[in-house]
């Protein structure tokens, strides 16, 4: 049979069943953007020929990673706001007021370069002006799970004093839930399907319980998911009981919020009752541990929500908290912190680490039926990486295989070479085909500067 692409001789890590697939000489047979075969090489090339053939001798190939929670337009601040507490209030929201919405935008195409040059193929963005950032997506290539930011705060949220009650102005959270509907209706299935879009509430603190209820009717019409801030941050917890005399999570299943359409991001406050509450709703859970590890010197219960029985995936958050948008980074953050936090260097395996950026990432953001593991019918999206790297010496695969706990614990994202996503080749050779890569990055740093130039003047004011 001829297909347009087989990927050969490879090592390969399916992420099919309870562990990783693992396949030593295996080939995948692609045409147009599925997987029209995975299996032993003898097989493959005993029944495909291909238009291009990429040889993947010493190479292991791995299902796209998949960023749960990232927020790309946030990425022109990287490096503002770290080694500090009240992290948004004082290290953030002075940048962020000065920011344009072109400036985001151009900013959010360099954080999907970096994300893709480290292995991810799909993007979980939740963030404002999404209207805007989808574009970046549809240039370059990457499979996109996209939701506006809705909030009803007022852009100078961030001057008030800390602790003091947010107001909250319907005619925002008006504007912001109305561009979260546009993004169904203009962007939702499209790019042959590789564009989809849910809804984003902000957090249960960001807006009305009026608003929440909206989006939840919503949620219900379009049959989609809620991505939502739940518990982040005790900023969040005081909010809720001034404003509702509740914490969050009794509050969201008072109200009907708890349940397999919920996204919880974080639940960093989440005691280990309402963590096991959360897991057992049927609610998916999203954890960014170098994110959280930065601003908050914490370790959310991501342990005790799979031992509770619910799906947890990995996500990388915000440039301005965690600095890097990388998915290894991410994996190698979640399995060492919760080791240290459960004194057990048992926990928290490589293979569970590397499965939340892979398939239960897919099954959280309820597209496994598409990616996060290779399987004939599935979409061609498929990072090819160097085993020959530093990194990954020596390569052993028996009597035990090293190439999981490398993987996780000791590669970086540099050993990724090639990124196929919805059958395209998007990265090859570590180059990317689809934009200017050096154009991007020096755009976004001129849009930087211009800004910089903007908080420094307003900063100065502040001070005489």
């Amino acid at each position: 049979m001829k297909v347009d692409l087989i990927v050969q001789n490879a090592y390969i890590l399916t992420m099919e069943g309870k562990g990783v697939g693992f396949i030593e000489n295996g080939s995948i047979a692609v045409e147009g953007n599925l997987i029209q075969e995975v299996g032993h090489a003898d097989e493959i090339k005993r029944n495909y020929q291909a238009e291009r053939i990429i040889d993947a001798t010493n190479k292991l190939v791995i299902p796209g990673l998949i960023d749960a929670h990232i927020h790309t337009g946030l990425a022109i601040f990287r490096g503002v706001a770290q080694d500090m507490s009240n992290w948004m209030q004082k290290g953030l929201w002075p940048f962020m007021k000065h920011m344009k919405p072109e400036e985001s935008v151009k900013g959010s195409m360099v954080n999907i370069i970096e994300g893709i040059k480290a292995g991810t193929t799909t993007f979980c963005d939740f963030d404002g002006r999404m209207d805007l950032i989808v574009n970046n997506y549809k240039k370059i290539g990457a499979r996109a799970r996209l939701a506006e930011l809705v909030n009803e705060i007022p852009d100078n949220v961030g001057d008030l004093p800390v602790g003091e009650l947010y107001p909250f102005n319907p005619s925002i959270g008006n504007t912001k839930l109305k561009r979260n509907l546009e993004l169904f209706e203009k962007h939702h299935e499209s790019e042959n399907g590789r564009i989809t879009a849910i809804l984003g509430p902000h957090g249960p603190d960001m807006m009305s319980l009026e608003l929440l209820n909206e989006i939840k009717e919503y949620g219900e019409k379009f049959d989609t998911k809620l991505h939502m801030h739940v518990a982040q941050g005790d900023r969040e917890i005081d909010q809720m009981n001034k404003r509702y005399g509740k914490r969050s999570i009794d509050f969201l299943e008072e109200h009907g919020f708890l349940n397999e359409r919920l996204i919880a991001v974080h639940l960093t406050e989440a005691t280990n009752e309402e963590t096991e509450k959360v897991a057992k709703s049927g609610a998916g859970m999203i954890y960014c541990s170098g994110s959280i590890g930065i601003i908050d010197g914490l370790v959310p219960p991501v342990y005790h929500f799979l031992q509770s029985g619910g799906v947890a995936c990995l996500g990388s958050d915000q440039a301005p908290g965690n600095n890097c948008n990388n998915m290894f980074n991410e994996m190698k953050f979640a399995a060492i912190l919760n080791k240290v936090k459960l004194a057990d260097p048992r926990v928290f395996n490589a293979t569970i680490a590397l499965r939340m950026a892979t398939i239960e990432a897919a099954k959280v953001m309820g597209i496994d039926h598409e990616v996060g593991s290779i399987r004939k019918g599935k979409k061609a999206d498929l990072v090819i990486i160097n085993l020959q790297d530093p990194s990954f010496f020596p390569l052993y695969t028996k009597p035990i295989r090293n190439i999981v706990p490398n993987l996780v614990y000791s590669a970086r994202g540099h050993e990724v070479e090639t990124s196929i996503i919805d059958g395209q080749v998007i990265m090859e050779n570590r180059k990317i085909l689809t934009i200017d890569e050096t154009a991007a990055i020096t755009e976004a740093q001129k849009a930087a500067e211009q800004i910089a130039v903007r908080v420094e003047k307003d900063i100065l004011q502040n001070l005489k």
